[in-house]
């Protein structure tokens, strides 16, 4: 699956950043491609307004 970040980082709580860290995000628009295990889908679900999910 390809994750993109869509908003910024700025102003939202440490977990939430650190939850984009752990997914390999950094800047607006990146996108990484990760599988989809329990542990990725889960980190998805914490932080659904800052990402974008495709299937790839």
């Amino acid at each position: 699956m390809r994750i993109t970040q869509i908003k910024s980082r700025i102003g939202f709580k440490p977990k939430a950043k650190a939850t984009l860290d752990a997914l390999g995000l950094r800047k607006i628009h990146q996108s990484v491609e990760h599988v989809e295990t329990p542990a990725i889908r889960g980190m998805i679900n914490k932080i659904p307004y800052l990402i974008k999910v495709e299937e790839v």
